[in-house]
C-alpha cells in the first residue's frame, strides 16, 4: 500500500515528466518543425488554448514549448519547435516512435467560457502563430458559439510564415477572415506588406464592446497593437495578452519569468490587459 501511494505521489508531481510518444514530424520552415504526440499512458492532455508544456530530453535538458493544437482535438497534441538551442536542436532530431518527457499543461491559457458569445480577433506575430493556432482551431471547431471571427498574422518574410497550408485554407473559407502580412516581401509574395498593425485598416470593428481580442507575439508588437485596439474603443477588459517571457521551471520557483509581481508561468502566460496596463516592463 505504501509503495502504491508513493507511486501515485510521483505521478502527480509537477517536477516529474510524463512520457509522450512522437507520432509524426513535419517541417514548417527552415527553423520550425511541428511534432504530433500522444501521452504514453493513454490519457488526454486536457489543456486550454494558450497553455504550455515543459519538454525534456533525457541527458540534455528541458524547455517550455507552447501547445499549438486545440483541446477540441483531444486524442493527440502538437508542438511547434523552433531550433534555437541545445534542447530544441535535440528535439529536432526526434523521429516517429521516439519518446520524450512532458510536464504540464502549465500556466493559464485563454478561457473559452469568457470568449464564447463574442466576436473574436486574434492578432499574432512571427512564431506566435503556433500558440495562436490552438485558439484558432478551438473557435473553428466550436464556430456556432462565437460571432465574427478575424485573424491578423504578421511575419518577417514569406519564408518564415508558419502553417502556410492552413493559412490558405482559412483565407479561402467563410468561417474566418484571415489577413496575412510580411515585413519584407519577395517577388513571389502577392499579399499585404508591412507590420501587422497595418491590417487594422482592413477591419471594421463595428461592435467594440462585443469584441474579445487575443494578442500573441514578440514584446515589441504589443505596444503598437494596444494603441490600435484602445483607439478603436475595445475595452481593456476585453483584451488578452500572452506573455511568454523567459520561462524556465514552469511552476514559479526559479523567478526567470517574473515581471514585477507577476510570474508568466503561473499568473499567465495569458493575462487580461487590465492586469498589465500599469505593470512596468509588461508591455514594451
Amino acid at each position: 500500500m505504501l509503495a502504491t501511494r508513493k507511486a501515485q505521489a510521483r505521478s502527480t508531481s509537477p517536477y516529474m515528466p510524463a512520457p509522450a510518444e512522437v507520432l509524426s514530424v513535419r517541417q514548417l520552415t527552415a527553423m520550425e518543425r511541428v511534432f504530433s504526440l500522444r501521452l504514453c499512458n493513454g490519457q488526454r492532455l486536457r489543456h486550454q488554448p494558450g497553455q504550455f508544456l515543459q519538454v525534456s530530453i533525457l541527458g540534455v535538458g528541458e524547455c517550455p514549448i507552447s501547445i499549438c493544437s486545440s483541446p477540441t482535438r483531444p486524442d493527440t497534441f502538437e508542438l511547434t519547435v523552433r531550433r534555437v538551442g541545445e534542447v530544441t536542436t535535440a528535439i529536432h532530431r526526434l523521429e516517429a516512435g521516439d519518446v520524450i518527457g512532458v510536464r504540464g499543461p502549465l500556466g493559464r491559457g485563454f478561457d473559452p467560457g469568457r470568449l464564447e458569445g463574442h466576436d473574436i480577433l486574434v492578432v499574432a506575430g512571427g512564431c506566435a502563430l503556433a500558440p495562436a493556432r490552438s485558439l484558432i482551431q478551438y473557435v473553428l471547431d466550436r464556430r456556432d458559439r462565437f460571432g465574427d471571427f478575424h485573424v491578423f498574422y504578421g511575419a518577417r518574410s514569406p519564408d518564415e510564415l508558419l502553417f502556410r497550408d492552413e493559412l490558405e485554407s482559412w483565407q479561402a473559407g467563410p468561417e474566418v477572415r484571415c489577413l496575412v502580412t510580411v515585413d519584407r516581401a519577395d517577388e513571389s509574395w502577392r499579399g499585404h506588406t508591412g507590420v501587422v498593425t497595418r491590417l487594422f485598416s482592413q477591419w471594421d470593428g463595428q461592435q467594440p464592446t462585443r469584441t474579445k481580442v487575443a494578442v500573441i507575439g514578440p514584446p515589441v508588437m504589443f505596444k503598437f497593437v494596444m494603441l490600435e485596439l484602445i483607439g478603436r474603443r475595445i475595452p481593456e477588459s476585453n483584451i488578452y495578452c500572452s506573455l511568454e517571457r523567459r520561462m524556465k521551471c514552469g511552476i514559479g520557483k526559479c523567478g526567470h519569468c517574473q515581471v514585477n509581481h507577476l510570474y508568466a508561468c503561473l499568473d499567465g502566460p495569458v493575462f487580461c490587459y487590465t492586469q498589465l496596463a500599469t505593470v512596468r516592463e509588461a508591455i514594451q
